[in-house]
């Protein structure tokens, strides 16, 4: 019955889409999205599924892509109202969109890292082919560049692991294995792809560059690839990883203050959204480096949460680029007095990525501050600043962006579409309404 629901709930998006477009386009999301989720549940919602390896973990981050690539289709209404290779967009989404549900529900190591790197493509086409600034090639080269030079050394240690125990199953993540050349060799490419502080510049770029679509799937579920894959795989460095995840821990933590600093100093919207994205990723990357069921789970509440704000954030960003044709702050000024309603939605997604009540972040934050500091004391003093500072970025962001003085060159203004807040609401609306069944995102381990 739920699922029927949720399918109802799904297909509302599409409604307000141009009449041509829903018979054509997507009514090949929903059937896709049916047959998977018909299939992938035919066992009992905690177990491995007879068709797909889905377990809680698995059906979450499959349902966070589904439902950011529904939005995807929302929030690009440009793409098709000008008639500028749409059908080559849907086309992408959907490849995008089989990519992350075959990566997701995959049982073997090599399968997953195969459609890993195939998510890569359509991203890659989609920040290139309708991205807004000649930049953009730049930008995929970074993304590219940046994932791939990571990732190859695991595919070597792939294979030295099956060597060594015969399986690539993730049923038999059970051989430990103690060397820390094959750790760095399989969890770099995570690293690079949460991003970590040190290798996180190509995410500012490709999220600047990117067009809305492509920013919300960066944002809402590429990042999330790599916290998924370390969730993994940490079960087969359990002696090295108590060894050495400290390291990667330190960086996290003074990296995220590092960055709030970075995002205190940002005139461009998007690249201040995309920088906060580092920040929240760093909490999660020391949530997972640490462990403990308190860690696993606080850091997979953070990812849901950060994927449907940071989203949001990115959709507002974007409704506002439409009208002022600029991402400056300088310029985004006094939007309060043209859209006031849509304020609204830029102090409701603030409130939200600052960990405000009652918000998925805050749950995430909780419970990864009890993970942190259970695990040293000492993360006590970096997480109250990386908390604090989180708080500053977002109110600097809404304060600047929403009051002061109007541009003098902007003489009018439109109002805010119905699907505009239809897909606010969309973004909100889960956001705070799942803590209250947070129980289910703590019980896949």
């Amino acid at each position: 019955m739920m699922s029927f629901l949720f399918m109802m709930i799904f297909m509302i998006p599409f409604s307000f889409m141009n009449n041509g477009f829903w018979i054509n386009q997507d009514m090949i999301f929903m059937w896709f999205f049916l047959f998977c989720f018909k299939i992938s549940f035919t066992s009992q919602f905690m177990n491995i599924s007879y068709f797909w390896g889905v377990d809680l973990l698995s059906y979450i981050m499959i349902l966070l892509s589904f439902w950011i690539c529904s939005l995807m289709l929302l929030a690009s209404e440009k793409v098709y109202s000008t008639n500028y290779y749409y059908n080559l967009f849907t086309l992408m989404l959907l490849i995008l969109l089989i990519f992350l549900y075959v990566t997701f529900s995959s049982m073997n190591l090599l399968v997953f890292y195969l459609f890993f790197e195939f998510s890569l493509i359509p991203t890659l086409v989609l920040i290139i082919g309708w991205g807004y600034q000649p930049e953009r090639i730049q930008a995929g080269v970074y993304l590219l560049f940046y994932t791939l030079f990571a990732s190859l050394p695991m595919m070597i240690s792939l294979f030295y692991y099956y060597e060594k125990f015969n399986s690539l199953d993730f049923f038999y993540l059970v051989y430990l294995l103690d060397n820390v050349f094959i750790y760095l060799c399989m969890t770099m490419v995570f690293l690079v792809k949460m991003p970590m502080y040190f290798v996180h510049l190509w995410l500012p770029k490709a999220h600047v560059e990117a067009p809305v679509s492509g920013s919300m799937i960066l944002a809402g579920v590429m990042l999330k690839l790599g916290g998924y894959g370390l969730m993994r795989l940490m079960s087969v460095f359990l002696s090295v990883g108590m060894k050495i995840n400290n390291i990667f821990i330190v960086i996290s933590m003074v990296g995220g203050f590092m960055v709030s600093f970075i995002c205190l100093r940002q005139s461009d919207v998007k690249a201040l959204i995309a920088y906060s994205s580092v920040a929240h990723m760093g909490l999660v990357l020391s949530g997972i480096m640490t462990m403990s069921y308190w860690g696993m789970c606080g850091s997979l509440v953070m990812m849901v949460a950060h994927g449907l704000c940071s989203s949001g954030l990115f959709c507002l960003a974007n409704i506002s680029y439409e009208r002022l044709l600029s991402r400056s702050l300088f310029l985004n000024k006094g939007l309060i007095n043209l859209m006031p309603s849509l304020s609204l939605w830029w102090f409701l997604f603030s409130c939200c990525n600052m960990a405000a009540p009652p918000s998925l972040n805050l749950l995430g934050e909780i419970m990864l501050i009890n993970s942190l500091i259970s695990w040293s004391w000492m993360t006590m003093l970096f997480m109250s600043l990386v908390s604090f500072f989180s708080a500053a970025y977002s109110l600097f962001l809404y304060a600047y962006s929403q009051h002061g003085m109007l541009y003098s060159g902007l003489y009018s203004c439109m109002m805010g579409y119905v699907r505009e807040y239809l897909l606010l609401l969309l973004h909100w609306f889960p956001l705070n309404v799942l803590i209250l069944k947070s129980e289910y995102l703590t019980l896949w381990i």
